[in-house]
């Protein structure tokens, strides 16, 4: 199995808890704001010492609310993270899985094994957000929705977060996605951002689409409008002088 590491306590990467989290290399899609690109592409990656992980995860379970797995695309990998998560069950852990859902087979196989008790996902508007030509990014997101509804029937509790960017239109998916989400879930917006915050794949597409700002507040009130929870990464200002917009933190 294919990492770039972990952090044995974390609380940024599921909303409102506490983390183990684990990276995995990786991933189907090529979203042109993503800052983990490199971990996506397979770069910087390493065997994981599997032994070491679980030692540190026991030490620190009575830390964390979660052990999350997230990339990449960590069903890249499934069969490997299968035997993982069953050892991770063993020490009676609870999972978070950070999925793009498009891998449909993988994630029923955990789902109906009840190897996963909690999924989050990025909501993210075809082509522009993937990265790839229309024909393949429409597939892919027939497949998300797909994903939200193999979620939906298991009853799996979801974090359904939604990448927006500056300038794009992603409502008529958003909505298609909210509808598609029967399960307990609830929404965080993440603000598109770029240098030096992050180093995303594509410093062009950031420059155009990344630092919103008009689109996360209508954004956020549409939602609210449908009943849905929603959380937001807020922005706070760059030191004075800087032009290139503000910065995200935590919610």
């Amino acid at each position: 199995m294919l990492t770039s590491g972990w952090k044995s306590v974390s609380m940024v990467d599921v909303h409102g808890r506490v983390t183990f989290t684990l990276w995995l290399c990786r991933c189907n899609l090529k979203c042109p704001f993503c800052h983990n690109w490199r971990i996506a592409e397979g770069l910087d990656c390493f065997t994981l010492d599997r032994k070491a992980l679980l030692d540190e995860l026991e030490a620190s379970s009575f830390l964390v609310d979660y052990f999350h797995v997230t990339g990449g695309e960590p069903l890249m990998q499934w069969r490997e993270l299968s035997s993982l998560f069953a050892e991770v069950k063993l020490l009676d852990v609870p999972v978070s899985l950070n999925t793009n859902l498009t891998l449909i087979g993988p994630l029923e196989r955990f789902l109906k094994a009840g190897l996963v008790d909690h999924i989050a996902t990025d909501l993210k508007a075809p082509p522009e957000l993937y990265g790839l030509p229309e024909k393949p990014a429409k597939k892919l997101w027939e497949l998300f929705l797909r994903g939200l509804d193999v979620v939906s029937d298991y009853g799996v509790p979801l974090e359904l977060r939604i990448p927006v960017a500056k300038g794009l239109n992603a409502w008529p998916y958003v909505e298609e996605g909210i509808k598609r989400a029967s399960t307990n879930f609830y929404v965080v917006l993440n603000p598109l951002v770029g240098k030096p915050l992050t180093n995303p794949r594509d410093e062009e597409w950031c420059s155009a689409h990344c630092w919103p700002d008009g689109e996360v507040k209508e954004l956020k009130r549409k939602l609210e409008e449908l009943g849905v929870e929603v959380h937001v990464n807020q922005f706070f200002e760059f030191p004075s002088g800087h032009t290139g917009g503000k910065i995200p933190g935590r919610a």
